[in-house]
């Protein structure tokens, strides 16, 4: 049986059909999922796609947030649905409280994109398993709000417990903490990153490299297998 993947699309996403194609590049079954419906179509994981939800207006992901189709996706990945949330999805996940600390705009007050290098720091989530820890890759990354903050104390534990997933290399882009790019729940089922992986899965497109293809491939042998 084919493993399904739903792509949440929001007011404002714009990278719902990039991650579509990524999902099938992998060999799994994309499934649209709009923000009105909490019916999640018995999807096996759900990714919340990159974009400016609302505008991001009063905060980047605070309004999506309260989306009904969030109600449904907080719940079930509480109870071990694999999440994962790219660049605004990042933000929105920061926001439904499904992972700790927050989202700022860049320290440099500008809109950045380019390729990313990043360190895979943790191999060991339900999105990671195909990489390999200390692995550097290139993804693309494009932000107005990527600066990852949190107290001292969730930075201290995310780094104790081994959930920080990404760490910026060589640059870092808009002055995350600690030079996180990406983390990870306690569980490991929920992941958020400011880098784009759905954009680096054809040679054709993005850094010309496939190196964000095993975001997908990880989470289709861990449904595969399950």
């Amino acid at each position: 049986m084919t493993a399904r993947i739903g792509v949440v699309t929001f007011p404002g996403s714009l990278d719902d059909r990039d991650t579509q194609r990524a999902i099938c590049v992998a060999g799994a079954e994309p499934v649209a999922l709009w923000h009105k419906d909490k019916d999640l179509k018995q999807v096996d994981a759900v990714v919340l796609c990159g974009g400016f939800s609302y505008g991001d207006y009063l905060r980047a992901g605070a309004i999506a947030r309260f989306s009904p189709v969030m109600d449904t996706v907080i719940d079930q990945a509480k109870a071990g649905l694999p999440v994962l949330g790219i660049c605004n999805g990042f933000q929105i996940l920061t926001e439904a409280h499904l992972l700790p600390g927050g989202m700022l705009g860049n320290d440099h007050l500008h809109f950045i994109c380019r390729d990313q290098k990043l360190r895979v720091e943790n191999a060991d989530t339900a999105w990671t398993t195909d990489y390999t820890a200390g692995q550097e890759i290139h993804i693309p990354l494009k932000n107005m709000d990527g600066r990852y903050v949190a107290d001292q104390r969730t930075l201290d534990e995310l780094e104790a417990e081994g959930r920080v997933v990404f760490r910026y290399l060589d640059f870092n882009p808009n002055g995350s903490l600690n030079d996180i790019a990406g983390i990870s729940n306690e569980a490991g089922n929920v992941v958020g990153l400011m880098p784009h992986p759905e954009h680096a899965v054809e040679s054709l497109i993005g850094t010309g490299r496939t190196d964000g293809l095993p975001f997908f491939t990880s989470i289709l042998k861990k449904l595969v297998n399950a």
